[in-house]
């Protein structure tokens, strides 16, 4: 059971090294950029993807990808409503949520983000993962509220086009080999895979899940010229598209802010996922 929120790699020494690798000079312009502007330019990220073993009947299936909403006294409910609306307006199919709600398990916003989230419908359902922010009761309570379905160290079978799949989703502190194998062991379908930590990248390509989705790197935050994203540099990729074996990992640089309000380079997003056979790439 999670006690407190752990931050991983990703925390507030990373982030100020990088603010003042920019140099003392650009510190205060770049900063204030991060805080003002770019925090809030949310963008839709549209990648075409094609995971091993895709069956025909799943190609151009669109999956909608949001994380790391982290909805705060830094990252206000309109903030989260707009990310909302820019996913209903693109309708996709399936729509899978990466956890970390609200930040440092700061229940006063639960509800908002919940109410924000309910908005969300797509054909073949809205599903959610559980961050490392998050916790294994309030969080899903809440969630279940807004009628998502939260995956909790669970696999749920969907039917999409008359094939089967197998959707499982992972705690962020499930790390256990044997945990995971579990879920996934005795399944018959196409497998996708939803965990907030991109680091599962290492037990899904083993156990060859053929699609995994994570957030939790926030892109950096914030990303420097020649440096890159200083302070994701402990997770396989701070985010986009990483081939490990016959495993595709997508990781999103998320909704919200943590430690520091502010981002560089490295803009909020929302994700569109066109699922592609490898015949047709």
């Amino acid at each position: 059971m999670p006690t407190a929120p752990e931050t991983a790699q990703f925390g507030r020494r990373s982030l100020l090294k990088g603010l003042f690798a920019v140099g003392v000079g650009g510190l205060a312009g770049a900063g204030a950029h991060g805080y003002l502007y770019e925090r809030r330019k949310l963008e839709v990220t549209k990648i075409s993807i094609s995971p091993a073993g895709l069956p025909e009947a799943l190609a151009g299936l669109r999956i909608g990808f949001m994380t790391d909403l982290h909805h705060s006294q830094t990252v206000p409910k309109s903030h989260i409503d707009a990310a909302v609306s820019l996913m209903m307006t693109e309708k996709p199919d399936l729509i899978v949520l990466g956890g970390d709600y609200v930040t440092w398990q700061d229940f006063q916003y639960l509800e908002g983000v919940a109410d924000s989230l309910s908005r969300l419908t797509a054909r073949y359902g809205v599903y959610a993962v559980l961050g490392n922010h998050d916790d294994d009761r309030e969080v899903p309570a809440a969630l279940s509220r807004s009628d998502i379905e939260v995956l909790a160290d669970v696999r749920t079978s969907l039917t999409i086009r008359n094939e089967s799949v197998k959707l499982v989703g992972l705690r962020f502190w499930t790390r256990n080999a044997s945990e995971i194998r579990r879920l996934i062991s005795d399944a018959t379908g196409y497998i996708m895979m939803v965990a907030h930590d991109p680091r599962r990248i290492t037990e899904a390509s083993t156990f060859k899940v053929p699609l995994l989705l994570s957030g939790h790197t926030h892109g950096g935050q914030i990303v420097l010229p020649g440096l890159g994203a200083i302070a994701a540099r402990k997770f396989p990729i701070a985010s986009g598209l990483l081939n490990s074996q016959k495993t595709t990992l997508f990781v999103s640089r998320g909704v919200g802010t943590v430690i520091l309000p502010l981002r560089l380079n490295c803009p909020p997003e929302i994700a569109i996922l066109t699922l592609e056979s490898h015949s047709k790439v």
